[in-house]
């Protein structure tokens, strides 16, 4: 990658995974000092803050929220599907299921 260039312009789809990168290397004491500003300047300027604390913003708590309701949306998708899942447990994962899409 050349120099100057950071690598947040990356094209990656999940910019929750990106944000969390630059938070593990503020934290990380292998990482020099000047990698260490550059990830925090872009978290000021691309996550507002993100900083050392922790925490996550609003978009990175929606973005989790997302991909947590579309995980167990597969799963569910997938018990209705698997011989291993006795036929309660498929009309269970149906009917929640369907509370999901309302």
């Amino acid at each position: 990658m050349p120099r100057g260039q950071s690598r947040s312009r990356s094209r990656s789809p999940d910019p929750f995974n990106q944000a969390r990168g630059y938070k593990a290397t503020l934290s990380n004491p292998h990482v020099s000092e000047p990698a260490k500003r550059r990830a925090k300047k872009i978290l000021e300027e691309q996550y507002e803050g993100g900083g050392e604390g922790g925490g996550q913003s609003s978009s990175e708590e929606e973005i989790q929220t997302t991909k947590t309701s579309s995980n167990r949306a597969r799963g569910l998708k997938a018990a209705t599907r698997n011989r291993n899942v006795s036929e309660r447990g498929k009309q269970q994962a149906r009917e929640q299921l369907e509370e999901m899409n309302r």
